[in-house]
């Protein structure tokens, strides 16, 4: 059986995105957070030592987005008129779009995070 990937793309406040690829435990440990939640770089390894990160949202396996309002941890089929996952072509025009709810699982393969404490060491 293949090994399972997540990519994690880091926002800094200077605008300049990283992009960190985690296996194993390093994954794991980030299962049962949700969108929102803050937790501390040495969770994803000893390279983020000292830094404090926020998950701003993120997509699955097939590519259906989470979303942040949305407090489970499976899929739904939701009316939307914009926002995550959907963008309107004519004002006024609603869909019914699969979404994922907010909490990390195991299918999670693309996550979104966002520096809110800086370490000692920088990010390469």
């Amino acid at each position: 059986m293949a090994e399972k990937k997540m990519v994690v793309n880091i926002g800094s406040p200077s605008g300049k995105t990283y992009k960190i690829i985690l296996e194993d435990q390093a994954r794991a440990s980030l299962f049962g957070l949700k969108i929102g939640d803050e937790f501390e770089g040495s969770l994803i390894g000893s390279d983020y030592e000292g830094y404090k990160f926020k998950i701003t949202g993120g997509s699955d396996e097939n590519g259906v987005p989470m979303r942040p309002d949305l407090n489970t941890d499976g899929y739904m089929r939701l009316l939307v008129s914009g926002g995550v996952g959907y963008r309107p072509k004519r004002k006024g025009e609603r869909r019914r779009k699969r979404m994922r709810g907010n909490i990390i699982q195991e299918d999670i393969s693309q996550l979104n995070i966002k520096i809110i404490e800086e370490g000692k060491k920088p990010l390469e």
